[in-house]
């Protein structure tokens, strides 16, 4: 699902276009409370886009997990035309498995990642868990029209052979995550779309 060519994709875009508009709204709400100092942990990163902005607002050092190595290449190039080298630091983990794999990080974001991710209580609670004092998450909203588009693209997806899947999981529920491992959370943006809740220690 998340191949070479996806990864030439997302690099080929920010180059033209920058991060998207949910990232850019979790890159201000983010740098609202302050980024100078501050360490990065973005989970699920892809080619690390909403990593470069935070270090381009004051961030000193960032770390990107993912699962698929896919990135790599794309990333490594956006780390070096940004003149970042040696400040972005990557790791191929899952971190909802292995939470102790990475260090705690100042502020720690996952941008359409809990959507795909099937056991939402146990990646939320990694990410918690290496909050030192904020986070961020983008994710669909859960009613009628996001459970049908959901369901659509995992009969396309079950049709054409793929074991990923998709998932529009109740909002509350995640933000209730957060809490219980003691983050103050706030669903920050409702859009149609895309959502994001941000949350402090």
């Amino acid at each position: 699902m998340f191949d070479a060519r996806f990864a030439r994709r997302r690099a080929a875009r920010y180059r033209r276009r920058g991060p998207d508009a949910t990232a850019r709204r979790i890159v201000e709400l983010l740098a609202a409370g302050g980024l100078d100092g501050a360490t990065v942990l973005e989970i699920g990163g892809g080619v690390g886009e909403i990593s470069l902005e935070l270090l381009g607002r004051g961030a000193t050092s960032a770390t990107v997990v993912e699962l698929s190595p896919a990135y790599e290449q794309q990333a490594a190039a956006l780390v070096a035309e940004a003149g970042l080298s040696g400040r972005v630091h990557r790791r191929l983990v899952d971190i909802a498995e292995d939470p102790t794999a990475v260090a705690p990080a100042d502020v720690v974001v996952l941008h359409r990642v809990v959507c795909c991710y099937p056991d939402h209580p146990k990646l939320l609670g990694a990410a918690a868990g290496r909050t030192r004092a904020r986070l961020a998450f983008s994710f669909p909203p859960c009613n009628a029209v996001s459970r049908a588009v959901v369901a659509t693209q995992n009969r396309l997806l079950r049709a054409g052979g793929r074991e990923f899947r998709t998932f529009a999981h109740p909002p509350e529920a995640m933000l209730d995550v957060l809490a219980g491992r003691g983050l103050a959370p706030v669903l920050a943006h409702r859009g149609a779309v895309w959502q994001v809740a941000t949350a402090t220690r």
